[in-house]
């Protein structure tokens, strides 16, 4: 069952289209990755989703209401954390977590207690005085205790340590546990590949691929490094074959997915001494689909 479903989706801002006719949906209890650089249309995309800014054209559905005309009703059940956090810089970071509950109508206690002790806040603590990380950790708290159907994570783990991430990506898989459904929005493509169910790529306004990461792992080349008793021949030949070069004693090449049972074959005959190989991972094909776009240089696979 859809709890998100995007149709035709189009934004216009003057003569600029940030958003050119996308379609998207998200399903009861997974967790969808909404990748592509920084400027591909992901953020905007969410504020039409939260009812912030009004779609050009298209239909934006979320559990069945207008995202725009039923957007206090669908906030109801949405916790949403942008990437860059504001706080009111006069409260404490417990006060800012306890107004969001309130706000939401819950009051689990222990489960924020438990959050703060996880994240490793101080929430005695004013908001002027917190770092970017600390105020993604008040935004995550918050936002992790309370009992959402819908969270919405705009590059949630900006300014994150890797310790914190990992406790992100743990609160993520209890949530997707409990039923509740995520759209992650990310340039981090290793947090995309550990969570997500499927995944959409963004590319200037459009999405250009949709799939599970088995899908889409089609589009992706294995890195492989391989010794063999005797020199192979006619590798450069084969299909699905790139990039050969001599390494060592071996040679490195990539082959494409599809083909690997074909090129293994054919190695296989030459006496395998040592055979090593990197599976295809996110970042490849997200390379693969940005190779020679102009927008290569916005932020791709590293933190804001």
């Amino acid at each position: 069952m859809s709890l998100v479903k995007v149709t035709n989706l189009s934004k216009k801002f003057g003569k600029f289209t940030a958003l050119d006719g996308v379609n998207l949906e998200v399903n009861s209890g997974e967790i969808f990755g909404f990748i592509g650089p920084n400027g591909a249309g992901k953020s905007t995309t969410i504020r039409v989703l939260l009812g912030i800014l009004k779609a050009s054209e298209g239909n934006v559905m979320i559990f069945g209401k207008d995202a725009w005309n039923d957007a206090v009703e669908i906030h109801k059940r949405v916790a949403y954390v942008p990437g860059d956090v504001n706080l009111w810089p006069n409260l404490t970071g417990g006060e800012v977590i306890d107004l969001f509950v309130k706000l939401r109508g819950t009051n689990n206690k222990s489960r924020r207690e438990e959050l703060i002790k996880r994240f490793d806040l101080d929430p005695t603590k004013k908001c002027r005085t917190y770092s970017k990380g600390n105020r993604q950790k008040v935004a995550l708290i918050a936002a992790f205790c309370s009992d959402a159907d819908l969270y919405i994570l705009d590059e949630p783990t900006s300014g994150l340590d890797p310790l914190m991430e990992n406790v992100f990506q743990e609160c993520v898989l209890e949530v997707k546990k409990a039923g509740k459904s995520v759209l992650l929005s990310s340039h981090i493509l290793s947090e995309v590949e550990k969570l997500c169910d499927r995944v959409g790529i963004i590319r200037e306004g459009r999405i250009i691929e949709t799939g599970t990461l088995k899908e889409l792992r089609h589009l992706t080349r294995t890195q492989v490094f391989v010794e063999t008793r005797k020199p192979i021949l006619d590798l450069n030949q084969m299909k699905g074959i790139h990039e050969i070069a001599e390494k060592d004693q071996g040679v490195n090449f990539q082959v494409d997915t599809e083909e690997m049972e074909h090129v293994m074959k054919h190695i296989s005959q030459y006496g395998i001494m040592k055979l090593e190989s990197a599976p295809p991972t996110l970042e490849d094909l997200f390379m693969r689909h940005y190779e020679g776009s102009e927008k290569t240089d916005t932020g791709v696979g590293g933190a804001n």
